[in-house]
């Protein structure tokens, strides 16, 4: 706890000795975060920031349940696009079904959810046969351009 501030001293240098006082104590060193930069820096100005940062500490969502299930399904399609292995893409579908499952058999408050289980197998093949798209195959030689003395 500080002590009051003395009369007759002005509040700046009163807060100014009590920080340097306490950075002489290595009080500010073992902070959380200290020597990296804001991680808001950048962003733009939210009169809410602080309660939006307590809320996502907190697992809140500002969301209901339903929608928020529904943004997390989306986020899993997206995630399935981006996995890199078979294994991965079952491992996010599972996840993401068993939640769906859960809002299925006792559905959340809400708006209702709309929103089935995914097929995994489907999904898979649908992403095993984007990935083979996207792949560059062999090179399979031009075919050979007509001779004159070909006849064609």
């Amino acid at each position: 706890m500080t002590e009051r501030k003395p009369t007759g001293v002005s509040i700046e240098s009163w807060v100014d000795r009590q920080i340097r006082e306490a950075a002489e104590r290595g009080e500010f060193e073992n902070l959380p975060g200290y020597g990296k930069p804001l991680a808001s820096l950048d962003a733009p100005y939210d009169e809410l920031w602080w309660i939006k940062g307590k809320l996502h500490r907190e697992g809140f969502s500002p969301l209901p349940p339903s929608l928020a299930l529904r943004k997390e399904a989306e986020d899993a399609k997206e995630a399935v696009r981006a996995a890199r292995s078979e294994r991965q893409v079952r491992g996010i579908l599972t996840a993401i079904n068993e939640k769906i499952g859960k809002a299925l058999r006792m559905p959340p408050p809400g708006p209702p959810l709309n929103l089935g289980t995914f097929d995994v197998e489907a999904e898979v093949a649908t992403w095993r046969a984007a990935r083979e798209a996207a792949e560059p195959g062999p090179n399979p030689e031009p075919p050979e351009a007509p001779t004159p003395d070909s006849g064609a």
